[in-house]
């Protein structure tokens, strides 16, 4: 079967996880929860953890535990100087325009943060779409219920013709069980 359309991961998937993006979200999350939600700081980190664990990602549990709202939270965390961490990838570059494919960025993170770091990268250009954390609300990856919405989303309704390019084997393995095609990077 032809690949159609390739979806790809943002956060330490279009950019290497070593660039200290992540790092620097984490550190944001970490102060949302102590500024906005009151947590002890010896607190955080364990909690955080039971909260990715139970709920697929931070902020699906900071939603289901104190009724969050999820856009404020996501401004929040992804309030960082990309810019001070991002360069253009030629060689990415180079990759992007070799693929025919109609190339979305599929993220559990915001559209704001994606066009962010694109637009660091000087790859924008190249993707269609973006599909969020909020358009497969409740849902996230891995859950099939968030890939399901994303492709609905993408008017997609054959996910064999489906590439997934992305860092994390929880989001490959739910892909692949969907019958997607899968690149873990």
């Amino acid at each position: 079967m032809q690949i159609e359309t390739i979806l790809f991961d943002l956060d330490d998937t279009l950019y290497p996880g070593s660039s200290g993006i992540w790092s620097l979200i984490r550190e944001r999350i970490d102060r949302f929860m102590i500024e906005k939600l009151n947590y002890q700081e010896q607190d955080v980190p364990s909690t955080r953890e039971k909260l990715f664990g139970e709920f697929g990602t931070t902020l699906r549990g900071l939603e289901s535990v104190h009724h969050i709202d999820p856009v404020d939270y996501l401004r929040f965390v992804h309030d960082i100087p990309i810019n001070d961490f991002l360069v253009p990838n030629p060689k990415l570059n180079e990759l992007l325009e070799m693929l025919p494919q109609q190339k979305v960025i599929f993220t559990n993170g915001d559209r704001w943060h994606a066009k962010r770091v694109t637009d660091a990268l000087n790859i924008t250009r190249y993707f269609e779409r973006t599909v969020d954390i909020i358009d497969v609300t409740p849902y996230c990856k891995p859950m099939v219920e968030a890939f399901r919405l994303a492709l609905q989303k993408l008017n997609i309704t054959d996910p064999t013709k489906i590439l997934l390019v992305d860092d994390n084997i929880r989001n490959i393995e739910a892909a692949n069980n969907l019958g997607m095609k899968s690149v873990l990077v």
